[in-house]
């Protein structure tokens, strides 16, 4: 009887862990694995790691539980069969990881996934993965907003330059 009232507060941990671990997360992308290896496994989770995106295998009953008050409830659904979630807080870096790996690995497939309460499609998954990442947005946004200033100061420095020339061909003259 012990062991089963232990075995129901870890399935309460995990419940309450996956919930806040959703409640935190921008977004969830759902795969099915059939076949994996361990070293495979490893490498994606490495991979996942690296993208700073998580990547986890849960139960699908405690999922569901878990699901529940966060933007990810519509995607209860696709937790059938062999499942396992990768989640980041960048709208991106999951999605481009699993794509990737799932490109080159027929083992594992993506189901689905959501950014924030928008569930996706696979090809939804798939176009978000073609996106740049969010430190690569934040680079190009950068460089946009630096471009204009240089120009700015470029415009506003050459008047200055011209009229300088001009009394100085006038000096010449003179």
């Amino acid at each position: 009887m012990l062991e089963k009232a232990v075995n129901r507060s870890e399935k309460a941990e995990a419940i309450v862990e996956l919930n806040r671990i959703f409640k935190d997360t921008n977004l969830m992308v759902i795969t099915r694995q059939s076949g994996l290896t361990v070293q495979e496994v490893t490498d994606l989770r490495r991979k996942v790691r690296a993208a700073g995106a998580s990547y986890k295998v849960a139960k699908n009953r405690l999922t569901l539980r878990a699901l529940e008050g966060t933007p990810f409830t519509a995607l209860g659904p696709l937790f059938k069969g062999p499942t396992a979630i990768a989640y980041s807080k960048d709208p991106v870096a999951a999605a481009k990881v699993v794509a990737a790996f799932a490109k080159d690995n027929e083992k594992l497939t993506i189901v689905g996934g959501s950014l924030g309460d928008k569930t996706l499609d696979v090809a939804g998954v798939q176009a978000l993965a073609t996106l740049p990442s969010l430190d690569a947005l934040r680079g190009k946004i950068i460089g946009l907003i630096q471009a204009p200033a240089t120009k700015i100061a470029g415009v506003l420095a050459a008047p200055a330059g011209q009229v300088a020339r001009v009394i100085g061909a006038y000096a010449a003259k003179g």
